[in-house]
């Protein structure tokens, strides 16, 4: 059974008070792996907040004060997996903070390759679960305290944009981290030798933990953390080499062109947080806004496209 921290959401309150929530427990038929991910991403986008894997679907959570039937059935009515035959419940779910269940959890240092004959590796972990890791087999590590904040390295999306990074050469650019969860993308860079790093999330948690990672990795110095949405780009005076995007389908192309707004010729964009089903409709607004699509990775279902500004 796999569980999984949420790309797609609206967190808890900073007062970190007990927020009652719904449990939907669908039933998939037949369950495949696609399909469980892809259900995750819908139901995502309809509000719900976390998500397990059961052996015959999925559980989700969300909040019953924006718990929208409506949307839900328009999910399971909407599904693009003809041969799939989805039915739900919903029920009160257990009072738990689950926020804190999983930063009690944490995770498993996790090894990220840069998948090219360069031999790069880095390895990401919580500061804990340290038994058995030697750290001079790897470039450099990034210990992650995830409070709140999606991007522990536990995600395909995250590991793939890691890995892009491990490819490229990033000394004296100016990076900016758009929906920036833990920080761990744009502290990455950083420690690939980026001058300056921009991240901004519509959440405060998640900017006050970036800014929290930034410290435990010594590179705090080189990073702003900012608490907004992609609104905030269009008062930015500078320009960025890399631009990067952890984010949603439908977030990314409403945000495609402010980020073409702030990039220099030249420069880089990375996008994941979506599935292949989703690649052609962003290639082609991408393309429309000039960017020229020069890569493009699956893990799973789950998709990362590079793109360069001319």
């Amino acid at each position: 059974m796999r569980r999984f921290f949420p790309i797609f959401c609206n967190f808890a309150s900073k007062f970190n008070t007990l927020m009652k929530y719904y449990e939907i427990d669908f039933t998939l038929t037949p369950c495949t792996q696609d399909a469980q991910d892809v259900l995750s991403a819908m139901t995502g986008e309809a509000g719900c907040e976390s998500f397990e894997e059961t052996p015959t679907g999925l559980k989700a959570y969300v909040q019953q004060a924006l718990y929208d039937e409506a949307a839900l059935r328009q999910v399971v009515d909407g599904f693009p997996f003809d041969h799939i035959h989805i039915i739900y419940n919903v029920r009160e779910a257990e009072d738990r903070d689950w926020n804190e269940q999983w930063e009690q959890e944490g995770f498993e240092p996790i090894a990220v390759n840069s998948k090219t004959d360069n031999g790069r590796s880095i390895v990401i972990h919580d500061g804990r679960h340290l038994d058995h890791l030697q750290f001079d087999d790897f470039l450099f590590a990034i210990e992650i305290d995830a409070h709140l904040a999606f991007g522990t390295g536990t995600h395909e999306t995250t590991r793939m944009i890691c890995q892009q990074l491990l490819q490229m050469d990033l000394q004296d650019t100016a990076v900016l981290d758009c929906g920036s969860g833990t920080g761990i993308l744009g502290i990455c860079a950083l420690k690939l030798g980026a001058r300056h790093c921009t991240s901004y999330d519509i959440d405060e948690w998640s900017t006050d933990n970036t800014r929290h990672n930034a410290v435990i990795n010594q590179v705090d110095d080189q990073l702003t953390a900012l608490c907004g949405d992609s609104t905030l780009l269009e008062t930015m005076q500078e320009r960025y080499q890399l631009v990067m995007a952890n984010i949603n389908r439908n977030i990314l192309l409403e945000d495609l062109p402010r980020f073409c707004q702030v990039m220099d010729a030249g420069s880089t964009l990375i996008l994941s947080g979506f599935y292949k089903e989703d690649v052609a409709q962003l290639v082609d607004k991408a393309t429309e806004l000039g960017l020229q699509l020069s890569t493009e990775q699956h893990d799973g279902n789950w998709t990362c496209l590079v793109f360069r500004k001319p």
